[in-house]
């Protein structure tokens, strides 16, 4: 299976997803800061896309997504590709990190469209328009 295309998943979707495939691996590409602080999604592991304290962008982030799928063979003939769901904040991160698994020959790559805490609202606050948050799905903050 050949798929280039990175695929927006709601919040609901992803969930559903993870809970469907056991190969899926929901990956929260966000700083280390929001990760710990902000919370995260219930059995999402951390792969920073952009980190601080140089924010930029990690050199090693195909590597280490790769390394969560064992070694990076994530297709199996017969049975298809492991699902990698990315989430950031807002859904903005995770299009431009899918796009460079996709193009590192990465497929079935998929961004949570809303994110952890959705858009800014007209307060200028986040987590009353969207997210992961916002649905009521499992998180947890350390």
């Amino acid at each position: 299976m050949t798929d280039s295309q990175l695929k927006g998943l709601s919040p609901t979707e992803a969930y559903d997803l993870v809970r469907q495939d056991p190969r899926a691996v929901l990956v929260d590409i966000r700083s280390t800061m929001e990760y710990l602080f902000v919370g995260h999604p219930k059995g999402a592991v951390h792969v920073a896309w952009i980190d601080e304290p140089d924010w930029t962008v990690n050199p090693h982030f195909v590597t280490e997504v790769r390394k969560l799928l064992l070694g990076g063979a994530n297709c199996v003939e017969d049975v298809g590709c492991a699902p990698i769901i990315l989430i950031c904040r807002s859904g903005k991160r995770s299009q431009e990190a899918g796009k460079t698994l996709l193009k590192a020959g990465l497929q079935e790559v998929y961004h949570i469209d809303e994110g952890f805490e959705g858009d800014l609202d007209d307060n200028h606050q986040r987590g009353t328009l969207g997210g992961w948050r916002f649905h009521g799905l499992p998180w947890e903050q350390c």
